[in-house]
């Protein structure tokens, strides 16, 4: 299956060591989204916003990867399942079950998120932007 990862799962060795058959493959934007930071564990989450965008990774996992990621993502408590699909094909991401208000993300998750950007080649203009932008 397809799983779209926008926050520590960018990190590529940190999501090989958690999902062995994980494979990356390119990185993608979800449409009218954007990224925010919340609940007590100041974790990444995606919003709708309209004409806005999420950088992230397109991984290829298998079904056992995906039970870790639901324990590792506290699944359904958390976070829920959102599904969309990108050229036809339906992808797999999570989403923050209650939208609490921003918190900024501590310096450990972030570095693992930044060292994800760079793994992926994505923009940290979008990481900047999401952790200084309150709403």
């Amino acid at each position: 299956m397809l799983y779209f990862a926008y926050g520590s799962n960018l990190h590529h060795f940190q999501m090989k060591r958690r999902c062995k058959d994980s494979l990356y493959l390119k990185k993608i934007n979800l449409k009218n989204f954007r990224l925010t930071f919340r609940s007590k564990y100041r974790a990444a989450d995606i919003e709708q916003k309209t004409n806005s965008i999420v950088p992230g990774g397109l991984f290829e996992i298998s079904k056992s990867d995906e039970k870790k990621l639901d324990l590792y993502e506290d699944y359904p408590i958390l976070y829920k399942k959102f599904y969309f699909f990108y050229y036809g094909k339906k992808v797999m991401t999570y989403t923050m079950v209650k939208k609490t208000q921003f918190r900024f993300p501590t310096e450990r998750y972030l570095n693992v998120v930044k060292k994800g950007y760079k793994d992926c080649n994505l923009d940290m203009n979008f990481l900047i932007r999401a952790l200084s932008e309150k709403k």
